[in-house]
């Protein structure tokens, strides 16, 4: 079988590209170059969209060079401004917390990529390094939790579409993350210790916003004035450090009104809720259904599904009330053996 593997210039990626290649198959190795020089100023930190690019792609090259497989890179950037900053911009502006990754994923690394690879060198399937597995449920493909859940990243991967699904090869989703830096050590990769790439972008978020200080209003629920800031799009529901309100019990931001430029601030048990809407749904390991449908939830990457909640209409009942729901984030339905049910957009709190 012929397998194009999504090379990063990272040890996941690489090792994924190892195994494939060990089991027999024709491995190629592709790669999206995303940056362009002088379009914006990035910094010093390992992101996916930053000026490291180069030495990424270069370290791609080389252990492509040293398994002897093909390997070739592939212009995204004008769609990757377009498409992933844009929205990111978009959502920003209008006080939503937006999901970059998700719509990449969507989009680009498992959309346009491949499609580009495809054109040109043809292939069967598409792998990637991501920690995540995918199976199969009652005749439908979706993504699972991966064995590794400190590593887990199937919460990303939630609007993969069935055609998507039907191609792609998560080779990394049974190992635990220290079992493949010592693939790595062992075959002797200069990658192995490589640091994971945490952010999405090496700069300062707010140059991709592009909006210059505007003075606003930190307030309470009742709409009690506690202090300034500087633009509602440097905040984001949940935060707690940062806000410069000093003493007492600490607030959380628990909304952002963009049309008043203000950040509505709350005590803990204020920032939970017990109901919120979710658009855009995309079904995976189930049929998808108006509801009640029951599941476990995750609304931010980090943690391990809450539940049990219920779906029905769009609406996302939890009776336990979940911390931190911001509007433009993703909410992924789980079933109890950690197989994504559907995926959302948070519309409303």
């Amino acid at each position: 079988m012929k397998i194009a593997v999504g090379l990063s210039g990272g040890v996941d990626s690489a090792v994924a590209a190892l195994m494939l290649k060990r089991e027999g198959h024709e491995v190629v190795g592709v790669t999206m170059r995303l940056w362009r020089e002088g379009h914006y100023k990035g910094g010093d930190r390992d992101a996916c969209f930053g000026p490291g690019e180069e030495k990424d792609i270069a370290a791609a090259e080389s252990f492509a060079a040293t398994l002897g497989i093909e390997y070739r890179t592939f212009d995204c950037s004008e769609e990757y401004e377009r498409i992933v900053l844009g929205y990111f911009r978009d959502e920003r502006r209008a006080g939503r917390t937006p999901n970059p990754c998700v719509v990449c994923n969507r989009k680009l690394k498992f959309g346009l990529l491949p499609e580009m690879a495809a054109r040109q060198m043809g292939f069967d399937r598409f792998a990637t390094g991501h920690y995540a597995r995918r199976v199969e449920v009652g005749g439908r493909l979706a993504v699972a939790r991966a064995t590794d859940e400190s590593k887990d990243q199937s919460y990303f991967l939630w609007n993969l579409t069935q055609e998507q699904l039907a191609r792609v090869m998560f080779p990394l989703g049974g190992l635990s993350k220290s079992e493949v830096r010592r693939i790595a050590h062992e075959a002797g990769l200069v990658m192995a210790d490589k640091p994971d790439s945490q952010d999405f972008y090496s700069g300062d978020a707010n140059e991709i916003v592009g909006k210059e200080d505007a003075e606003g209003r930190i307030v309470d629920m009742s709409g009690k004035a506690l202090g300034k800031h500087n633009g509602f799009w440097h905040y984001t529901v949940g935060q707690r450090q940062g806000l410069g309100i000093g003493g007492g019990t600490p607030y959380y931001v628990v909304r952002i009104d963009a049309c008043r430029n203000e950040v509505v601030v709350g005590r803990r048990e204020e920032a939970f809720s017990r109901e919120f809407a979710v658009q855009g749904l995309n079904w995976q390991g189930a049929e998808p259904t108006e509801g009640p449908i029951e599941g476990f939830i995750k609304i931010r990457s980090s943690g391990r599904p809450a539940g049990p909640v219920t779906l029905a209409g769009g609406v996302v009942s939890a009776p336990d009330g979940l911390f931190g729901v911001a509007p433009g984030q993703s909410a992924v339905l789980y079933s109890a053996d950690g197989t994504i049910l559907c995926g959302g957009t948070i519309i409303s709190r």
